[in-house]
């Protein structure tokens, strides 16, 4: 069966909310934070009032001798580092700056996943849950855009999942590549605004 319209795609017996890697040291470093928080903050609260799935995910460093020297090179290219010795796990497993933000944390029932890749398809078992839920369809929130938000949307689109960017839930360290994602994934995904979702729920 298609679903064809909205409503049928998020109906909340089928649906799950993924909150990507929203820990306060990145939050700290978006371009939109208050906006974001309470754009977040908001949709939450309707998934909850709707009984649906929520994952939350914590970016978790792999120990520097068993990362992939081509994930360090692209961290270096990205914040600027010269020194392979030199990158920092970040963020630091167990500090303050790794938890999940607290407007935003997770309550009991919810998962959370530590993960150290930029898919949560990959290295950790949330395939595996929401088949077993019977999860059809995945909402998309968090930090970053143009990062674990996009490549995880891509491969949720490529293992047939109805997959949804919730536009004014997902934010990035950098406003331009943050736009263009938006634009780009509207190709391979719904990219909707929160308020457009939550009016299906009502």
């Amino acid at each position: 069966m298609v679903y064809l319209n909205l409503k049928e795609i998020v109906d909340p017996g089928r649906t799950a909310l993924l909150v990507w890697d929203v820990q306060n040291l990145l939050v700290s470093r978006i371009f939109n934070k208050e906006e974001f928080l309470k754009n977040l903050k908001s949709f939450i609260t309707a998934v909850r009032t709707n009984n649906i799935s929520i994952i939350y995910t914590k970016h978790s460093p792999l120990p520097r001798k068993y990362e992939s020297s081509f994930r360090t090179l692209m961290f270096m290219k990205r914040f600027g580092f010269k020194d392979p010795e030199k990158v920092p796990q970040l963020p630091q497993p167990g500090s303050q700056a790794a938890e999940i933000y607290s407007d935003a944390s997770p309550l009991d029932g919810d998962v959370v996943l530590n993960k150290n890749t930029t898919s949560v398809f990959i290295g950790t078992n949330f395939e595996n849950m929401i088949r077993n839920r019977g999860i059809e369809t995945i909402l998309f929130t968090g930090i970053s855009t143009d990062a674990g938000i996009s490549s995880s949307a891509r491969d949720s689109s490529n293992r047939g999942f109805y997959t949804i960017v919730v536009q004014d839930c997902v934010s990035s360290f950098n406003q331009e590549m943050h736009e263009a994602t938006l634009k780009a994934l509207q190709s391979v995904c719904f990219v909707e605004s929160s308020e457009h979702i939550m009016k299906e729920w009502k």
